[in-house]
């Protein structure tokens, strides 16, 4: 046998061998990186949704609020038989103007929060008549004096009473600026405090040049 010509057969089939095995093994390595990234995270709790994220204060700013605007609107709807000057007219409008889609976004609150949407207007909307606690509110006398009232008449009823009002919801809405704990019911506050109080000041104008 002639081991001269064995040997580099020998050697080259142990390369081979070893090339071989290195393949494999890289092949392998790429296999076990490809099943780390696909295997499934850990199993966590979800985060809350922005629904979830309110409490008691929130759904009592909401439930509050909606019948409190209900009845704005609903004084503002009396200017145009009434005989309201043109400046109550066009308060009355900007009144409805920002109180509507406002009531609309609390009542969208409400159903995320499964919560219950207040029925009716002004102090029957939560079914508790003239106990509600809502600051501000007018109660069925007020409501029907003013709604006898004609001309100038009119115009300084719906302007003090409508002080008033807005003054109820400043203060509702700075409890909830206070307690509330969901953020965009806390931003509506916020926008109520800051265009009802210069409301009040542009009526309280009206009411000394009237």
């Amino acid at each position: 046998m002639n081991t001269n010509r064995s040997r580099p057969r020998r050697a080259a089939l142990a390369a081979t061998a070893v090339a071989a095995g290195l393949v494999l093994a890289a092949c392998g390595g790429d296999n076990t990186t490809n099943t780390a990234g696909t295997a499934p995270a850990t199993a966590t709790a979800p985060a809350p949704s922005e629904a979830d994220r309110h409490n008691e204060a929130d759904v009592a700013f909401a439930q509050g609020m909606i019948p409190h605007h209900r009845q704005a609107i609903l004084m503002s709807d009396m200017v145009a038989a009434h005989g309201a000057s043109p400046d109550v007219r066009a308060l009355a409008e900007k009144i409805k103007k920002a109180q509507a889609p406002e009531i609309e976004i609390m009542t969208g609150w409400l159903k995320a929060w499964g919560e219950k949407v207040p029925t009716g207007v002004g102090m029957d909307g939560m079914g508790h008549g003239d106990d509600s606690g809502m600051p501000g509110m007018m109660d069925d006398q007020d409501m029907d004096r003013l709604g006898k009232a004609r001309g100038n008449a009119f115009d300084t009823m719906f302007l003090t009473m409508m002080i008033d009002h807005h003054e109820g919801a400043i203060a509702m809405a700075r409890t909830e600026k206070q307690q509330g704990a969901y953020g965009p019911a806390k931003a509506l506050a916020d926008d109520i405090i800051t265009s009802q109080t210069a409301e009040i000041a542009q009526m309280r104008s009206m009411l000394k040049t009237g």
